[in-house]
């Protein structure tokens, strides 16, 4: 969990990326482009004329592609962060959900369940998933004191972040929907955040 020295005076964009190539499937680790759609998708969700201090990326071209385009269109820093990856989902990478339902229905509904007892099948676990990306925003945190910054990242990684920083369990981020480019904006001072109806944090 995420403390109040951690989040304390954070002004922070979390994106997650545009729809990739091949669709939708289970691809933490695959590393497919983004579609010309995905392209659309995350232009559409920038266009306001934001000035981030930074831009952070997970290192997957899905995400570091726009990020680096977006950093070069509106000179910000870019910076590669590997923690930010996706989960490792194992034996499910590149499977559609339908596919491993077909063939894994028990495995795969027991993850949707409850996503902390139950992995993916020689994935990674979500304890040592939701350890990297608290990590990451631990040792960012400071920077992020500067002003706002945005992070183009995987919807995992975003769940882990909102769950984390809202109080809630671990095992129910993936009640939270995260559709392809969508934002999330944390504003963290000193009380509590809370979650708008639009999909932001903002403290009052």
């Amino acid at each position: 969990m995420l403390t109040d020295d951690h989040t304390r005076g954070v002004h922070l964009t979390l994106l997650r990326h545009g729809e990739p190539q091949g669709g939708a499937l289970y691809r933490g680790r695959r590393d497919d482009p983004l579609s010309p759609a995905g392209w659309t998708q995350l232009q559409a969700a920038t266009a306001q004329p934001t000035r981030w201090c930074g831009i952070v990326t997970s290192p997957l071209q899905r995400c570091a592609a726009f990020a680096q385009t977006l950093g070069e269109e509106r000179d910000i820093p870019v910076y590669l962060e590997p923690r930010l990856q996706e989960l490792d989902f194992g034996r499910w990478e590149g499977r559609t959900a339908e596919v491993i339902l077909a063939e894994d229905h028990a495995q795969l509904t027991a993850f949707w369940s409850d996503p902390v007892r139950h992995p993916p099948p020689q994935g990674e676990t979500m304890e040592a998933f939701a350890e990297r990306i608290n990590a990451a925003f631990v040792d960012w945190q400071e920077r992020m004191r500067t002003g706002p910054w945005l992070w183009v990242v995987h919807g995992g990684v975003i769940r882990v972040l909102l769950t984390q920083l809202l109080g809630m369990p671990l095992e129910h981020l993936l009640r939270i929907e995260v559709p392809y480019a969508c934002r999330s904006t944390v504003i963290l001072g000193d009380g509590a955040p809370r979650l708008l109806a639009h999909g932001a944090l903002v403290n009052e």
